[in-house]
């Protein structure tokens, strides 16, 4: 358990996933430069309700850690980062947020879990791929063939580049980063195509 500075984002980051950021809230600039004065860590969570400017929001309790990759300081004070996503954590108690929101947390690694058939996933993801670009050409665009898919062999690493490739929304995003372990999040993934698949179906109609 440690003491974690937090930024709570309208948006998941997940493990492996760079994140750029424009800092300009006086508190998280704050946040910032003293990240950058020790080890250049803090965690993300994702706002349930509420607004990412001036505080009062509700957040989740699940994140995951941000380590600054590179960084630039403006004139003013600003700052524009990018981040990338390392482990996984669980909030175990929120802070005073004095000045920026700061939280007692854990890191949550995966549970171990027998390893899950792919297949309905990525031919789901095959569907998904066709009904897009048939909806591309409909609307007079050419259609983008999609990044081939080149799996870890790793199966928390593989589940999560997973999520990271596919076209879900946030709400499916932080499920998958909750999902106890490498299975649960494949299974998880494999049902919320379902609702893609329905709503390119539906917008093609």
């Amino acid at each position: 358990m440690t003491e974690l500075p937090m930024f709570p984002l309208g948006a998941v980051l997940l493990p492996g996933e760079d994140l750029p950021l424009r800092i300009f809230e006086p508190r998280y600039r704050t946040m910032i430069e003293q990240c950058l004065a020790t080890d250049g860590r803090f965690g993300v969570v994702l706002i349930e309700r509420g607004s990412e400017v001036g505080g009062g929001d509700v957040r989740s309790d699940v994140g995951t850690v941000a380590q600054i990759d590179r960084y630039v300081r403006k004139a003013g004070g600003e700052f524009t980062l990018v981040c990338r996503g390392t482990d996984r954590v669980r909030v175990l108690r929120w802070l005073p947020d004095d000045p920026y929101p700061l939280a007692e947390a854990e890191s949550w690694p995966d549970e171990v879990q027998p390893a899950v058939d792919l297949i309905p996933l990525l031919g789901k993801r095959d569907e998904i791929e066709r009904l897009a670009a048939k909806l591309a050409r409909s609307e007079g665009v050419r259609p983008r063939p999609w990044p081939r898919l080149t799996l870890p062999e790793d199966p928390v690493e593989r589940s999560y580049h997973l999520a990271r490739a596919l076209p879900l929304a946030d709400a499916d995003r932080h499920r998958a980063l909750a999902a106890p372990g490498p299975a649960d999040r494949v299974r998880m993934l494999t049902d919320a195509l379902d609702d893609v698949i329905a709503t390119l179906r539906f917008r093609l109609q």
